[in-house]
């Protein structure tokens, strides 16, 4: 009854582990095409025709960091693991 015991602890500590590396795998890709997002947009405000290069670089952050950008954010992040993780699975 123990190993039998002790060997459905081990196999369950083994699956707990692996959702757990799952789950910070998926949390640092999404934030990684987050950050990406962001970037490429404050990168805009500094272009021939962003206001950034003369209202600054606070302007900037402030006039990118708003709700609508976030959700657009979340959803191609989102939208971008899912494909690459299809992707991933399939080659």
């Amino acid at each position: 009854m123990r190993s039998v015991l002790r060997c459905h602890l081990s196999y369950s500590s083994r699956y707990t582990l692996a959702m757990k590396k799952n789950i910070w795998r998926a949390v640092i890709e999404v934030g990684f095409i987050v950050f990406l997002f962001y970037s490429n947009l404050l990168m805009g405000e500094f272009e021939r025709s962003g206001m950034g290069r003369t209202k600054g670089i606070a302007w900037a952050i402030r006039d990118i960091f708003t709700m609508a950008n976030f959700e657009i954010a979340m959803v191609a992040a989102l939208i971008g693991y899912l494909l690459f993780e299809f992707l991933r699975k399939l080659f």
